[in-house]
């Protein structure tokens, strides 16, 4: 069977769920992969834990969340370059993520060596 753009997605999108799961210690609800030429988008909704969403209530909670989730993420890095690598054959060059205190989302965006979506 041929691997389709959006089994790809889909792929991504399962093993980035499973990623939040062990590593992050909560997954999100619903999570999109979008493959655009050499870059790799992410959206995940739903991921702050309770107690992320009672902290979120204050300006210092917003803050500290942050902190706290972008080093997890940077301490895990090397496992989403190889995510990446198995699911695409490509290289991660650069990787950024934010997470939204309002709204619970996460964005990461993979740039990788090269354009995947050719691949297709």
């Amino acid at each position: 069977m041929q691997l389709t753009k959006g089994r790809v997605e889909a792929e991504i999108s399962t093993r980035i769920i499973q990623f939040e799961k062990e590593h992050m210690g909560r997954g999100p609800t619903e999570a999109k992969t979008y493959i655009l030429k050499d870059m790799v988008l992410v959206r995940l909704k739903n991921v702050l834990t309770p107690a992320e969403r009672e902290l979120s209530k204050t300006k210092e909670g917003k803050v500290l969340i942050k902190q706290v989730r972008i080093q997890l993420f940077e301490n895990s890095r090397s496992m989403l370059e190889e995510l990446m690598a198995d699911v695409l054959d490509a290289s991660v060059m650069s990787l950024h993520s934010d997470i939204s205190t309002v709204t619970g989302e996460r964005v990461i965006v993979f740039i990788l060596n090269r354009n995947v979506e050719d691949d297709f």
